[in-house]
């Protein structure tokens, strides 16, 4: 059964020159790019790579379109800022031979703020990432889902997500993802509720902190859960102005 390894990509020269040498093993690589100002898109030209650029609308379309390119019979779906190791890469093969599902939850261990995080709600991260072509189409606009017809299994080895290494990479993400998610919700007819702003912040918190053992991480890890507050607090402000400047009425603030 051949994999294909599927990404979508924007500025992401350095990830991509980490990634693609552990994806040799693939019998072929997808690339969609969405528009990227650096060398992302000759990088992967050079590794092999099969490239498409597309303009940006949403995450689900981006990667069922990077689905719709490859040729094999099984899809890993995976991010520039992730890693597959040695023994992630047997079982996917032990897996596909197998063909017992027709996908495969796969769990991923997250550095963040150049850290390991154990807790705060990382140690939950088990998406769907591996499927058989035809079975799985992803659904969302922001927070995508795959939605998968068959049954799901899960692999034990993971995925390495090197992502977050700093305040400013956080803060860059957090604009781009709290942007995108007004704006949905302004298009779905969503209002913003008063207390979304005064709520949000704190229960994130909590939840992350507290609920998911976030403070047994350390410093990195009290520095995420709070900045993780901090983002739900964006969303709520963009969310309200959205809706005010486009003259959607005021119910609900």
């Amino acid at each position: 059964m051949s994999v294909a390894a599927a990404i979508i990509a924007l500025n992401e020269e350095a990830n991509l020159a980490r990634l693609l040498p552990r994806l040799e093993g693939a019998d072929e690589i997808v690339v969609v790019d969405s528009g990227s100002a650096d060398a992302t898109v000759a990088l992967a030209r050079r590794h092999g790579c099969r490239v498409a650029v597309r303009p940006f609308d949403n995450f689900a379309q981006q990667r069922n379109h990077a689905i719709d390119l490859a040729r094999s019979d099984w899809i890993l779906s995976i991010d520039a800022d992730e890693r597959p190791g040695p023994r992630l890469v047997s079982e996917i093969r032990a897996a596909v031979a197998r063909a017992d599902a027709a996908a495969f939850r796969v769990p991923i261990r997250s550095r963040i703020f150049r850290r390991a995080l154990r807790r705060c709600g990382t140690q939950d991260d088990r998406p769907i990432r591996l499927f058989r072509r035809g079975a799985a189409r992803w659904n969302g606009q922001v927070h995508e889902v795959l939605q998968v017809a068959g049954r799901v299994g899960r692999l034990r080895a993971w995925l390495d997500h090197d992502t977050l290494p700093d305040l400013r990479a956080f803060l860059v993400k957090m604009d781009r993802y709290t942007t995108l998610e007004a704006h949905a919700r302004v298009r779905a007819g969503r209002g913003p509720r008063v207390l979304d702003r005064w709520l949000a912040p704190p229960r994130e918190i909590f939840r992350r902190l507290v609920w998911k053992r976030g403070a047994l991480d350390g410093p990195a890890g009290w520095a995420f859960c709070l900045l993780s507050g901090v983002s739900e607090w964006v969303l709520a402000e963009k969310h309200h102005r959205l809706w005010t400047a486009a003259g959607a009425g005021s119910e609900g603030l």
